[in-house]
């Protein structure tokens, strides 16, 4: 099985360098079984909407997994619970909207994915170690992706080495700056730190500059504003065996307009 994961869509430049790129990537480095984003900065920055879901949905995209942000916008809360494709953190507790988790069909091929948010520098939420482990007693599949939504990468790199032989993958989002340190774990799972982010790279971490700045300067509330320049696709490639569900490559994807 063949997945691209794609990192954290940020706002319209990230939507449209996604809606550029994905054709060539089909052809260079498809076909693909599977293709998810984390879409939960995809309207303006700040959480999504049903057109903008349905829009991404129509581009190709199978999966869509999301972070702390998808709460941002409240009209999109009740289309968490009927669209088993759009998923929110799964360490959220019991009784909040939508689904953390699902199994996912396509040609013959099956795919767990869970999605979980980290604790550290983060909201108080349920422990997504703790989580995890309850999930897999209930999940019935061999291949098994994680996206963790967290700050912290030494949280990070604490589940992929919890997990390591008992999930597929486990891709790292939220910070939207991609690291270099994909690799297969002794136990067969493909790992990074963080994704990226697919959006404008020319100001903060997918907002402008100039926006951002008086934040830093004067430690008062700012509001931010989507960066335009230098658009960019970033995401993973991973590579894993149906049967075993052991990945057996993981590629980094950082391509740029034009």
């Amino acid at each position: 099985m063949r997945i691209l994961f794609v990192g954290d869509i940020f706002g319209r430049p990230g939507r449209s360098i996604l809606k550029e790129k994905l054709p060539e990537l089909r052809s260079t480095e498809g076909p693909f079984d599977f293709i998810i984003v984390n879409c939960e900065n995809a309207a303006a920055g700040f959480g999504m909407t049903e057109r903008l879901m349905d829009e991404l949905f129509a581009e190709g995209v199978d999966i869509m997994t999301s972070g702390n942000h998808i709460w941002d916008k409240k009209e999109f809360v009740p289309v968490l619970d009927r669209e088993s494709r759009m998923l929110r953190p799964a360490n959220y507790p019991p009784g909040s909207p939508g689904l953390g988790w699902g199994i996912y069909e396509k040609h013959g091929g099956k795919l767990g994915v869970i999605n979980l948010q980290g604790r550290a520098f983060m909201p108080p939420i349920d422990c997504p170690f703790r989580r995890t482990d309850a999930i897999l007693e209930e999940m019935n599949a061999s291949v098994i992706l994680v996206d963790f939504h967290a700050e912290a990468t030494a949280e990070k790199i604490a589940l992929g080495r919890y997990l390591d032989g008992r999930v597929s993958a486990l891709v790292g989002t939220h910070t939207h700056v991609q690291t270099a340190d994909e690799s297969i774990m002794p136990g067969g799972t493909a790992y990074i730190t963080d994704v990226g982010m697919t959006g404008g790279q020319g100001g903060v971490i997918g907002n402008s500059f100039d926006s951002v700045l008086p934040k830093f300067l004067y430690s008062i509330p700012a509001k931010f504003e989507v960066e335009e320049s230098m658009p960019k696709l970033h995401g993973v490639v991973i590579d894993i065996e149906d049967e075993t569900g052991r990945a057996f490559d993981i590629k980094r994807i950082s391509v740029g307009s034009g």
